[in-house]
């Protein structure tokens, strides 16, 4: 009988297909019209004139909460949260918060951070970037 495996897996290949494809709903969903900038969510959120940039640091925190089942060092897990809390801090400026919120990408930074553990830890879930 085929094991079936459910989309909230804790095998590492399911964790980073998930990660991955939250990164790029949160960082890259659309492109910029007129511009070759990659924007997602994340940007969105931080126009949202009060509490954008605290609704987006909370769903940044997904990758933490997937990074602390994957059993990553309390060190890293502080990093990402460092990542979370610079981004919304600069996505809480008025107005302005946009700008540095296109190029201080938490949830790219934090992606990295878990793609660099699986790699190591889990190298059979590695895929070659085409």
């Amino acid at each position: 009988m085929a094991q079936h495996r459910t989309p909230l897996s804790a095998d590492a290949a399911a964790v980073r297909r998930r990660i991955e494809a939250f990164e790029h709903v949160m960082e890259r969903l659309f492109i910029l019209p007129g511009t070759r900038q990659r924007v997602g969510l994340d940007v969105l959120m931080d126009v949202l004139p009060i509490g954008g940039s605290a609704l987006a640091a909370v769903i940044g925190s997904y990758l933490a909460w997937e990074a602390r089942n994957l059993g990553m060092p309390k060190s890293t897990l502080v990093r990402m949260a460092g990542n979370i809390g610079l981004d919304a801090l600069l996505g809480a400026i008025p107005i302005l918060g946009v700008i540095p919120d296109l190029f201080f990408r938490s949830n790219s930074r934090n992606l990295n951070l878990i793609k660099a553990h699986l790699d190591r830890h889990h190298p059979s879930t590695v895929i070659i970037d085409q």
